[in-house]
């Protein structure tokens, strides 16, 4: 069975750790309809992607 030689503190345990934090999605402002979309995502409201139509647009 594995055994550590030493214990790992709480410090460098927290380090190794540092990066393991979930990020918050990081929305902008459309350019076109003013909403709040997610950046190189396809808006779903209006269906254009950087000037161009790809989706139909969703009717509410």
């Amino acid at each position: 069975m594995a055994v550590p030689k030493s214990k790992i503190s709480n410090s460098r345990r927290g380090q190794r750790r540092a990066h393991d934090s979930l990020t918050a999605a990081n929305y902008v402002e459309d350019k076109d309809s003013g909403e709040l979309r997610r950046q190189h995502h396809i808006d779903l409201k209006t269906g254009m992607y950087r000037g161009r139509q790809i989706l139909n647009p969703q009717d509410d």
